[in-house]
Order: structure tokens, then sequence, then C-alpha cells
């Protein structure tokens, strides 16, 4: 026993000296790698994603021990302490749920899992991250509500929560964010008032509430932020006076399709005729308004008999409801000959766009669809509505060579594609079908169909985009030959040449065997003729229109018979809804196309383009479809085998690999300032160095 009581404090210190040897991660309560894996476990729940987070791995090379901080572990960065500061996972492709471990990771400053497919409800566990100063969580399917408790989250910066499905009201504890620059909650499902606590925030540079349920009206408060650039209120069911000081922001200010918003000084918006007894967004001053004039069968004697009244409003009442139906009848058989007159007018015009639908009542188009193969996208809903065609294509801009040219009818598409047969069908995706098509004169075509729901909702707009697709001409953009609107089936369709040799995500992970391996000489012609369409559309050689393509990827990029590349879906965005436009960009995300610097600003550049153009020439040049970070590494110091394909056997230019290599760097630096512009990437290629 003595021995024992003598041996006692010599095994304590030696279990002390163990276990300051262990890994801080392991010799923590709750270890890091234990959270971690809790983490992994919950986002990726089929372990296809996460496959380096795990408890064996090690940093390669470096013979660290397993720990996340030993740089085995995909998007975690650590402190010089060991303490897990960032996990960048936006784009990967999770699809799982975002835990209430995450709290435990108190030293976390940026939280980074945008662009990838979460679903579930936002923990509130999550608040617990005092140090976090970036959470981006944008572009999943969140559902549920914002938790209030990410009010107390003194640290944050920015909050991106856009493009979920968040539910019920913005929290007013968001107004305790006394750090937060930027706060983004557009596309989602929230309702209730815009809270006025938004306004204490004095950091606030741009604030975004498109695109949701909120109503009531704008509140004064928002505009006191002295840093506030934008404020986007756009698509939403608000009403009331707006703010005149809301003005200073200029464009900033966007505000469209609030149809019960009033105000002084904003082009767009009605003066406010409200009642004065009203609270809020009632003005002062309404009571100054002109009141109306009151019906003479309203006025009364309040001196009089009840008896006396009714004989005296006898024959007044009785002549007064003759004359209104009178007039009522009189204005119902004016309408109906102006409704007549229009709807002769529109179908004389819609005659000479859509031929075989105009003549044919809902009915009978029901009774063709049965008999026929039907594009998938076919709505019948349409039948009696949509038909931008009928509003005259003189105010539209066209010209008739233009419409004469362009121009195809419903019979040619649906005979070219044999009544959009499957057995012509190339893909399909969540808003348009795309078929092969034989013309009349033997050329093949790529038939694009496009649902009108899918389309932007004001019609002019949809013209002036269909206007500037048929204005881009060049040997490296895909030829638009046509274009056809069908107020019957309520679709768009837009007729390309067919390129037989596919895109070129097709000639990306090819085995050596497969006879797709493109030689070194036709990877630089493919992205030389990439630049050059680029180039073009940013309007550098002699366009009038500088436009932004906004979704360039491999996908993009078809190949023609000479393997020349022709980037499709040029100036398409023009058609398209925004909410369409930007379900496109999910899987352009995921591949790594889409610029940081989209998430805070919500807007597509020139130099956006040249981030997805570098990204390509990565693709292109490693013959891989995932960009790696050793790829990248490799690149920027011209290390060969990590970023030329090994499927060429060596036989490739060193002095041309390691100048695309660097040009391909610049094009993707996280800096938008730091890209250079298309025309100075032209320019580049055809003067190649030696490293």
């Amino acid at each position: 026993m003595n021995l024992l009581s003598s041996l006692l404090p010599l095994l304590l210190l030696l279990l002390l000296l163990l276990l300051s040897l262990l890994p801080p991660s392991l010799s923590q309560p709750t270890s890091q790698l234990a959270i971690l894996m809790s983490i992994k476990s919950s986002l990726d729940p089929n372990g296809q994603y996460l496959s380096s987070w795990s408890p064996t791995s090690t940093a390669a090379g470096t013979g660290a021990s397993a720990a996340p901080c030993g740089g085995a572990f995909e998007g975690i960065a650590c402190n010089d302490q060991g303490l897990v500061v960032n996990i960048s996972l936006q784009g990967k492709g999770l699809a799982g749920e975002i835990p209430p471990e995450i709290g435990q990771l108190g030293s976390l400053s940026g939280l980074y899992l945008h662009f990838n497919q979460l679903t579930g409800v936002l923990p509130k566990e999550i608040a617990n991250l005092n140090e976090l100063s970036e959470l981006y969580l944008d572009v999943n399917n969140f559902d549920g509500e914002i938790p209030p408790e990410i009010g107390n989250m003194s640290n944050l910066q920015v909050l991106q929560l856009c493009y979920n499905k968040l539910s019920g009201s913005i929290p007013t504890q968001l107004g305790s964010l006394k750090k937060l620059s930027v706060l983004a909650l557009q596309y989602n499902l929230l309702t209730g008032a815009i809270p006025a606590s938004l306004g204490d925030l004095t950091f606030l540079k741009r604030l975004d509430l498109s695109n949701n349920r909120l109503f009531g009206s704008i509140p004064t408060k928002l505009a006191n932020p002295p840093m506030l650039e934008v404020l986007d209120v756009r698509n939403n069911t608000l009403s009331g006076n707006v703010p005149t000081v809301l003005k200073r922001l200029n464009q900033g200010f966007l505000y469209s399709n609030n149809t019960g918003l009033c105000g002084v000084g904003f082009s767009t918006l009605e003066v406010c005729y409200l009642t004065p007894n009203k609270p809020e967004p009632f003005g002062p001053g309404s009571s100054s308004l002109p009141k109306k004039d009151i019906p003479e069968s309203a006025n009364f004697n309040s001196n009089c008999t009840q008896t006396g009244c009714s004989n005296q409003f006898t024959m007044p009442r009785i002549a007064l409801i003759g004359g209104a139906i009178g007039a009522t009848v009189a204005v119902s058989i004016s309408a109906l000959l102006t409704f007549s007159w229009c709807r002769r007018r529109k179908q004389k015009i819609g005659s000479a766009f859509d031929t075989p639908d105009s003549r044919l009542s809902t009915d009978q188009v029901k009774e063709v669809c049965s008999r026929r193969s039907a594009s998938p996208l076919i709505s019948l809903e349409y039948s009696n509505g949509w038909d931008p065609m009928a509003k005259g294509w003189n105010g539209s801009g066209f010209s008739q060579e233009v419409l004469e040219s362009f121009m195809f009818n419903l019979e040619d598409v649906e005979s070219a594609t044999q009544y959009f047969s499957e057995v012509n069908l190339l893909g399909k995706s969540s808003f348009s079908a795309i078929y092969k098509g034989l013309l009349r004169d033997g050329s093949v075509v790529a038939i694009k169909c496009i649902a009108k729901s899918s389309c932007k909702s004001d019609e002019s707009q949809f013209l002036k985009g269909l206007k500037i697709l048929t204005s881009l001409k060049h040997e490296n953009l895909l030829r638009l030959r046509g274009f056809c609107c069908s107020k019957g089936r309520g679709e768009c369709f837009l007729i390309y040449d067919f390129v037989s040799n596919g895109n070129l995500l097709q000639y990306l992970d090819v085995k050596a065997s497969s006879g797709k391996v493109l030689e070194w000489s036709t990877r630089v012609s493919i992205i030389q003729g990439i630049a050059k369409g680029i180039e073009y559309l940013h309007g550098k050689k002699g366009k009038k229109l500088a436009l932004v393509h906004q979704n360039i990827s491999a996908e993009k990029v078809l190949i023609g018979e000479r393997y020349n590349p022709l980037l499709s879906d040029s100036g398409l965005h023009k058609l398209l809804a925004d909410d369409i436009i930007f379900s496109t960009l999910k899987a352009s995300a995921a591949m790594g196309y889409l610029a940081p610097e989209y998430t805070t600003t919500g807007r597509f550049t020139e130099k956006s383009d040249v981030y997805a153009f570098g990204m390509i020439m990565l693709q292109v040049l490693s013959g891989k479809c995932k960009v790696s970070q050793s790829t990248r590494q490799g690149a920027e110091t011209c290390k060969f085998e990590d970023f030329v394909d090994s499927n060429l056997n060596g036989n490739f230019s060193e002095s041309e690999a390691a100048t695309m290599g660097k040009i391909a760097t610049l094009c993707t630096h996280e800096s938008p300032e730091n890209r250079p512009a298309i025309d100075t990437v032209m320019e580049e290629l055809s003067e190649l160095s030696i490293c």
C-alpha cells in the first residue's frame, strides 16, 4: 500500500506528460478532429466529396500526424495554434445538412458552403461562432426560418443566405450586427415587413431583399447607414410612400415590381394620393390632398324626418339608377366592339408568324397535340395569351430584312423535328429541350425549345433580346439561323447550325485509346478561338454592343468539323427570366467557372467571363474536367507534369505551355482587378514567350 501511494505522484506526472505530447486535436475534451468528422457525416452523408476528411489522413510528403491542420483535409485552414479558422467547401456538390456541431468550432472566422445542394434548417448553434466574420450559405436548398440568434454574432461582416427556400420574417435581431457590411437575402420565400432595425447597421454597404414576399412600407431608417451603396427590394409586394432620402443612392436603389409603392422624385413611381388618417407609410401633409366629390345620391338633409327624406329622393334615385344602367350598357357594347376589333387585328398579325396555330382554337390545339408527339415543354395555358410577335415588329427595332431572313414558322420547326420526335431529342434541361432537325433545304440544325414561362415576362425586353441574338456574327460563335415564337404552343424556338463533334466536355477525362485525345496544336487553336469569340462579345473588335456571356463553360464550347471552337448560348440570358438564368449557375459553380466576386456582388462582368475562360484553359491544358490546386500551382510554377495532359506523352511545346499556364493563372486570380482584359489575353496568346 505504501509502495502504491509513493508511486501515485509519479504515475500522475507521467500521465500529464503523455497528454502534453498529444496533438491539440486529440487532447481537447471534444477534439476538432471529432467535430469535423461529425460535420463531414452530415454535410456529405454518402461520403462522395469529402474523402480527404479521414482520421488516418496525413499531409502528403510531410509526415504530419492525422489531424485536420496537417494539410490533408480539403478546404480546412488553421491558425498558428492549430485551431480551425476557415472551412471553404463551396461548389463541392454537398447534399446533406449543417449539423449543430458546427457551433463547437469556436475559432472559426470564415464558413463558405455556398453553391452546394445542402438542405434542412439553419441550426441556431451557428450563432455560437463568435469569431465568424463571413458566412456564405447562399445557393443551396435550406428551408425554415432565419435563426434570430444570428443577431448575436458580433463580428459578422458578410451574411449571404440568398437563393434558398428560407421562409418566415426577417429577424429584427439582425439589426444588432454592428460590423455587417453585406446582407444578401434575395430569392427566398421571406414574408412580413422589412425591419427598421436594419437601418442601425452603420457599416452596411449592400442590402439585397429582392425576390421575396415582403410587404408593408420601406422604413425611412434604411437610409441611415452612411456607407450604403445598394438597396435592392425588387419583386416584392411592398407599398406606401418611398422615403425621399433614398434618392441619394441614385441607381443603387432598386425597387421595381412593387406595384403599391409611390413617391416623389422617383421617375417610375406615381405621386402618393393617400388618406391622411392612416399611419406610415402614408406621409405627412396628405390632409391637403384634394377631396373626392361626394355624389348627389349620397347627400342628405340631416334635419329631415325619415319619411320626408324617403319621398324627397325617390325621383332622383330612379333617374340616377336608370342613367347608371344606360351608361353601363353603352360602355359594355363599346368594349365588346373594341375587343372584337383588336382580336381580329391580332389574329391578322399573328397569322404571318404562326401559320399552323393561328387558325386553331384551344380545343383544336388539344386535338392536334393528342395526335402528335408534343414538345416536352408544351403548355396550353398560353394559347390565348403570350404572343410577342402580335405587338408589331417596327417598335422592337427589327427591320423587314431581318424579319424575312430569320423568321421561321411553326410548320418548318415541326417538320424539321418530325413533330418533336424523341428520336431527335439531343438533350433536355430544366428550361429547354434541344432537337436535331433537318430543314427542307437539306441543312442539319439544332433547335432549342424554350417555354414562355422561362422567358422574360416583359415582351419588349424579350424582343430586344432576340435582336441582340440576331446581331451576333463571328467565326467562333455558334450561328443563329432563325427563330420562331408560337402563341399556341407557348414556346420560342431558336434554330442554330448543328455541330457534329459535340462539346469540349467530351474531350476531357478521356483515355489514351479513346481516339479523342486532342493534339497540342489543336488545344492551342481551341484556346485561341474561344478567346477570339469572347473578345468579340466584349466589343473589342468593332462590335457596337458590348455583351457579357455570363455562363462560359466547356459544355458551352462546341467543336466544329475542323476542331474550331464555337461558343454557344451567347446572349441567351437576354431572353431568359432571372430565376432561370440563376438556375443554370449551380452546375457552373460546381465546375469552378463562377468568379468568386459574384457571390458578393451578384453581378456578371467582363472579368467574370475572363475567370471562366481561365478555368477552360486549365481544363484544355490538363485534359481534365476538375481543376485541382496542384494543377493551378503547376501552371503557376511551370511544373508541366502537374498541368499538362499526360496523354500527350510529352508531345507539346514547353514554351507555349508555360505561357498559357501563366495566362490561365492570371485569368483565374481571386481579385477581378488583377485579371487581364480579354484583348490583353489575345495579345499574349499571339506572342508566346518562353518561361
